[in-house]
């Protein structure tokens, strides 16, 4: 009896707890507490303009709250209402969308952050919004087509010198200690952005970190260096399929790829030893791709010196990155004017002074090949004359030996 009695019990204890069950999922409610969230979490708003937000409230709530926008950033945005107060739900269960009106004050980038008292009551992790408060709402359409266009720009820019080498059948004048050096560059930027673009656990991590912000990889960041690694192999094939010459790979380029695959072997035995997250090894990657890219455009410019001639190498790469790097650098400035932000220019000027690097550089590469080299010495290697002078004149070319200086 007792037996029947306990096992009765039992079966009463379980359909009861069905039954609470289900009556939660009918409600649609979760039974871990409330949370507050804003809808949207991005918002970008011009001076003097005004748009709505909503505040929804969602979960388990057993007595009454107040929500409060932050006045931290009162001078950039204004939030009526900035103070919300919530009653005690009838059922313990709230289900509530509030709306709020912002208004544009100044130029400025920052997190909108709410908070509820008393505190530990509900989830505010999602209680915040990046509000963008802006100048012009041209100025942000004209940053977006001058974006486009030295995207367009910068993936082009391999083009041209693929076509040169083909119609050459020859890649003499081509630097092999710049393409190598590209090629580990661009590989590793593809690496880092299709990891932290697909790879979700990867991309949550990023989030722990930084738990209002947004995901650095856009889809075009992935086109574009997948692009770019596939590009520079292609290049790095016509090395082996045309006429090289006695270029190689220089010794000090091999030490700087033997000391970079070094430093992602010792990266990746961290990881392997719990040692290192996942993320710090991408980070790594990425610091690889910023040193290679300070020091690549040497290796051509030295070749070009060296030569006394730019032949074999294509100035409409140059002049492509040329426009990409000027367009680039007007977007920033475009963004810092329209967004008052020019922190993000002299703040932190990685980002820019990169961008000022390679113009500069290109302005050498066109000195070199419009003033310096613009008629190139007559030693230049039989082999590139001999090239020359078949493009030229394809139906009188005598065979000359290439084992003459």
């Amino acid at each position: 009896m007792t037996r029947f009695y306990k096992m009765h019990s039992t079966v009463g204890l379980v359909c009861l707890s069905l039954a609470v069950l289900f009556g939660e999922l009918v409600r649609g409610q979760t039974t871990i507490g409330a949370s507050v969230v804003l809808d949207p979490q991005d918002l970008t708003i011009l001076v003097e303009e005004y748009k709505n937000i909503s505040v929804l409230f969602r979960g388990r709530l057993n007595q009454a709250i107040q929500f409060n926008f932050s006045d931290e950033h009162a001078e950039f945005v204004q939030a009526s209402p900035s103070v919300i107060n919530i009653d005690t739900p009838p059922d313990g269960f709230i289900d509530r969308a509030v709306q709020v009106t912002l208004k544009g004050i100044s130029p400025g980038q920052f997190d909108l952050i709410g908070s509820v008292t008393p505190a530990g009551l509900i989830d505010v992790a999602q209680a915040f919004i990046r509000v963008t408060v802006a100048h012009s709402d041209t100025l942000i359409i004209v940053a977006i087509v001058i974006g486009w266009i030295y995207f367009v720009a910068w993936t082009v820019s391999f083009y041209p010198q693929m076509i040169i080498n083909f119609r050459r059948k020859s890649v003499v004048g081509l630097s092999f200690d710049f393409l190598a050096l590209n090629l580990l560059g661009h590989t590793l930027y593809a690496i880092f952005n299709c990891t932290l673009f697909w790879n979700d656990s990867i991309e949550q991590e990023y989030f722990n970190r930084n738990p209002r912000g947004l995901n650095p990889v856009v889809a075009n960041d992935v086109a574009f260096s997948v692009h770019a690694a596939t590009a520079t192999l292609v290049t790095v094939i016509q090395c082996f399929l045309f006429e090289r010459g006695e270029q190689r790979v220089s010794n000090i380029v091999r030490g700087l790829l033997s000391a970079f695959g070094v430093v992602i072997v010792v990266s990746g035995i961290l990881v392997g030893t719990k040692t290192w997250h996942w993320l710090d090894f991408l980070y790594t990657l990425s610091y690889i791709k910023l040193a290679i890219t300070l020091i690549k455009y040497v290796p051509q410019a030295v070749l070009n010196f060296r030569r006394k001639s730019t032949v074999g190498w294509s100035i409409e790469n140059i002049l492509l990155d040329f426009t990409g790097g000027m367009l680039s650098m007007l977007q920033m400035l475009l963004n810092a004017h329209n967004y008052d932000d020019w922190a993000s220019i002299f703040g932190d000027p990685t980002k820019f002074g990169l961008g000022l690097f390679s113009v500069l550089f290109d302005i050498v590469f066109i000195v070199q090949h419009y003033v310096l080299y613009k008629r190139p010495k007559k030693t230049i290697d039989t082999v590139e004359s001999n090239l020359e002078t078949l493009l030229k004149h394809p139906n009188n070319m005598v065979h000359t030996s290439t084992d003459t200086d």
